[in-house]
């Protein structure tokens, strides 16, 4: 058996279910036999066409959501590249025989996405149950239990579809206020070398992933700046409140401290009191224009990258320590000082930037680098617009971006 070659189209072909594959535009790219049969439609009058040109709502039916119920349900698989099941769906279909006449027809969808090794959707796998026969018992005579649980699989069904469509609404509703929020806590302004200084926030795709990224940069005495980025731990209304908190206090604190590692020590000991930050990950750096270093202190964030005008690229990562509130005990952290040279470029981001699932966080970062070096030549809003065009996925990462490009 370990010798067998599997011919995995043949084994498609015939899957006892209902399975077609949709791009990422929702075009037809194949169907199984099951799902030509069942939907009454042939291979070519599937293939290469749009999904709703085929399957379009009844237009004699007003009241009709199937359509739109689909749409949302694949929209939200490549744009958070996550497994979706859908609630039971009444969508009628058009009779192949008789154009113009619709059939009253019942489904149980789920929706799959295949990723590309870059963490991008570049397949749907849409897979339908028809229970047209089982909803349509209901009128028929049938005796004790079985009319009981006829009854009673229709009842939860249509209440889990009206309890999805709720809490999709709550969830949106709340990935506004969130976003509202954290935009409010963001800083708007710049320090005085903002003109060579490019920052990006990019919210995550779907209603409950607003999270706790945050960026922060600050005028400090003598000729130098301090620059932060951090990722608050969790999603929603209170990532977002707890990463204003953080940020505030670790503005605060830089102004005063005698340097990164001084200014994390403090966010610490605060972070045990605010409900949330346990385990927020974050580095602040100190640039001094005058003496061409960047000095830097970590708690457990990815390392900030230094690209020189040569094409080298230094992992800012000599100065790592646990993120906040990850050990009892409080300890003095780690600092480190490199020198830099006119000209290399100073980038700061989230995770959001780089980490893809399933794939090894070096090969992220060596990715990150690889467009650095690409783009070092272009001033720094040029180097961020092109950093998020070349890592975040087509439909938008699951997680936040924060990211600072300094011009040194």
């Amino acid at each position: 058996m370990p010798d067998t070659v599997i011919d995995y189209a043949a084994v498609f072909r015939l899957l006892p279910g209902m399975v077609a594959l949709l791009t990422p535009d929702l075009v037809y790219a194949d169907a199984n036999d099951e799902f030509l049969y069942s939907s009454g439609r042939t291979r070519d009058q599937l293939i290469g066409r749009y999904l709703f040109d085929v399957f379009p709502d009844n237009p004699n039916d007003p009241s009709a959501t199937g359509m739109r119920n689909l749409a949302a349900s694949l929209r939200r698989v490549v744009e958070t590249g996550e497994r979706d099941a859908m609630a039971l769906q009444r969508y009628d279909v058009e009779s192949a025989d008789r154009p113009g006449e619709w059939e009253e027809r019942y489904w149980s969808p789920v929706n799959a996405p295949v990723l590309d090794s870059d963490g991008r959707v570049v397949l749907l796998v849409h897979r339908v149950e028809e229970v047209t026969e089982l909803i349509r018992a209901r009128g028929r005579p049938t005796s004790g239990r079985g009319r009981v649980l006829e009854a009673e699989l229709y009842t939860r069904a249509r209440e889990l579809q009206e309890l999805n469509e709720r809490l999709r609404t709550a969830h949106a509703r709340e990935r506004e206020v969130a976003l509202a929020l954290q935009s409010a806590m963001l800083p708007v302004t710049l320090p005085s070398w903002d003109a060579r200084i490019a920052v990006r926030y990019r919210p995550a795709v779907g209603s409950l992933n607003v999270c706790g990224d945050w960026y922060d940069l600050v005028d400090l005495p003598g000729d130098r700046i301090g620059v932060a980025v951090g990722d608050v731990v969790g999603h929603g209304l209170v990532a977002a409140g707890v990463m204003g908190q953080l940020r505030s206090a670790l503005s605060a604190t830089s102004r005063v401290a005698e340097g990164p590692a001084k200014a994390l020590e403090v966010l610490g000991l605060y972070a045990r009191s605010v409900d949330g930050a346990e385990n927020t990950t974050v580095v602040e750096t100190c640039i001094d224009w005058a003496a061409h270093t960047i000095t830097y202190s970590s708690a457990g964030h990815l390392p900030p990258l230094l690209v020189r005008l040569d094409g080298t690229v230094d992992h800012l990562d000599q100065a790592t320590d646990p993120p906040l509130g990850a050990r009892p005990e409080h300890l003095p952290r780690p600092q480190a000082t490199t020198a830099f040279g006119s000209g290399d470029t100073l980038v700061l981001y989230t995770d959001g930037l780089v980490e893809r699932r399933g794939e090894d966080i070096d090969t992220s970062l060596d990715r990150l680098a690889a467009a650095l070096v690409r783009h070092r030549e272009a001033d720094p809003e040029r180097v961020a617009d092109a950093l998020l065009v070349d890592l975040l996925p087509v439909g938008g990462a699951t997680d936040d971006t924060a990211l600072v490009v300094v011009r040194l």
